[in-house]
């Protein structure tokens, strides 16, 4: 326990407020907060490193990919930054942190999206990483449609993504195909991160934004279903509070006590 507490703490420069600007970084310097604020520092800090870093057992890989996932949701592009970097020095790979971005895609939407994949790229490219990075498709424009309904089917149950399909009016049957050809064939089937890493981090970027309550339920139920257990849910729900605040954070475990007794 005390190993992962010093871990987190070691990564506290960049996730507890990124008071100092990646090296790499352009824009205008970041105000250091304990010189201008340092009460808003201390109280910050404290929060962080005593209350929320050495709760519960999440990983320290699976917290930085939630972090960043929250940060993508969110818009907080000069954090995600500084975040990357430290994320990729405590066990982060380069492909698994272009796969979170990737996920956010079909849930967070490209317009919002677009920034962090130039962003990801920047810190990349300053940690002398070649571009672009190998390849994770695994399906075809031929067999994508086939390949994310068996990816729902195994995440929701086949008769359950039969009978959506099946009850779908005629006039929105297109976007069931879009559901099961772009959003599971074209992002659940790529290799660099496993199914219940990408259901994790899809319910992370869902409850990070907000207005999406049921389609959260729905993810968090998916969680349960493929091995993300109720306490595992809450965990990242902890790690996550911090950056989107108390209103999303208890919205998000009100869905999931919601999924679990269902």
């Amino acid at each position: 326990m005390y190993k992962y507490v010093i871990s987190g703490a070691a990564a506290v420069a960049v996730i507890a407020g990124a008071f100092l600007l990646y090296p790499q970084c352009k824009e205008k310097k970041m105000t250091d907060l304990k010189q201008t604020d340092p009460e808003l520092n201390a109280l910050w800090d404290n929060f962080i490193n005593k209350d929320v870093l050495p709760h519960g057992k999440l990983d320290v890989k699976t917290r930085y990919l939630t972090v960043l996932a929250a940060h993508i949701a969110t818009q907080s592009v000069n954090e995600y930054k500084l975040i990357l970097a430290q994320a990729l020095e405590n066990g982060v790979s380069a492909v698994e942190a272009k796969e979170v971005v990737y996920q956010a895609v079909p849930y967070a939407g490209m317009a919002k999206v677009y920034g962090f994949i130039g962003t990801t790229n920047e810190v990349l490219a300053a940690k002398g990483l070649s571009l672009p990075l190998a390849g994770q498709s695994t399906t075809t424009p031929d067999n994508r449609l086939d390949k994310g309904i068996a990816v729902q089917s195994g995440i929701f149950g086949k008769d359950h993504i039969e009978t959506m399909r099946q009850n779908a009016p005629q006039e929105l049957k297109h976007i069931q195909d879009y559901l099961s050809a772009n959003c599971f064939g074209d992002y659940y089937t790529r290799t660099g991160l496993d199914i219940p890493t990408r259901e994790l981090l899809t319910f992370t970027v869902l409850v990070s934004m907000g207005g999406a309550e049921p389609q959260a339920k729905a993810h968090a139920q998916a969680n349960l279903k493929v091995g993300n257990d109720k306490q595992k849910l809450l965990d990242t729900v902890t790690q996550i509070l911090p950056y989107i605040g108390y209103p999303r954070s208890l919205n998000a475990i009100n869905i999931i006590n919601e999924a679990s007794k269902d």
